[in-house]
């Protein structure tokens, strides 16, 4: 019997790099994808839940997400144009109220919560860079919630930098069309920057089966236990 999975963010990059992985990986028995618009892909695995506000779940969409292992948050927006109380309320309230959702909905179960945070976060309060203490500061509140006593957090935070994608994927920034050409030189040069989204996925999934220590996860954290099972 494999795990259950809550995926947020589908419609996105590393969300959809994210979900074909899991829907492909033999690990996982069910996807659920949480978002404001249909994925777009159909699976025997996948099911889906259109909010209006993941923010903001009402009754019954909090009730969706009891029986799930784990939750791969991969939503998010770009800080770019965006003030500090703008960007907190789309990052931070935005991740910590879903997060709670799925906690309530499931009480007393062993969870895990990965959170896709980034490449140079800080989790300090004195971070120069706005989108990094923002970051940081969801990133400590996520391992707070998902605490068990006398064992690791089941919030896992992954700071990944650049991503190659996953054969097959649509939804790809501009950017990463001539990156794919050279990530196996970027990977070379740059180990500590440069990963797959392949190897996010299934850190993710390994995360959700092996409960490993650590709960902050740089680059090469991430393709260490990606390679793990």
């Amino acid at each position: 019997m494999g795990i259950n999975i809550i995926l947020t963010g589908a419609t996105g990059m590393v969300g959809e790099g994210v979900l074909l992985e899991c829907l492909d990986n033999p690990a996982v028995s069910n996807v659920l994808v949480v978002g404001r618009r249909p994925c777009g892909i159909t699976h025997q695995k996948l099911a889906e839940l259109v909010v209006n506000d993941l923010a903001a779940l009402s009754p019954a969409e909090s009730k969706a997400l009891t029986g799930y292992d784990a939750c791969f948050f991969c939503a998010g927006v770009s800080s770019v144009g965006k003030k500090e109380d703008e960007y907190s309320k789309l990052t931070y309230d935005m991740t910590i109220n879903f997060a709670e959702e799925y906690k309530k909905a499931n009480p007393g179960k062993p969870l895990t919560f990965c959170y896709v945070s980034g490449y140079g976060t800080d989790s300090t309060a004195a971070g120069k860079s706005m989108w990094a203490r923002v970051k940081g500061r969801t990133e400590n509140k996520l391992l707070e919630i998902f605490a068990q006593e006398g064992k690791p957090s089941g919030g896992y935070m992954f700071r990944p930098g650049i991503m190659k994608p996953l054969k097959g994927q649509k939804r790809i920034l501009k950017f990463y069309f001539g990156w794919q050409i050279t990530y196996p030189i970027m990977r070379f040069l740059m180990p500590r920057f440069a990963c797959t989204l392949q190897d996010v996925a299934k850190t993710m999934i390994n995360c959700a089966i092996l409960r490993p220590e650590k709960n902050v996860l740089e680059v090469k954290d991430i393709v260490e236990i990606a390679e793990s099972r």
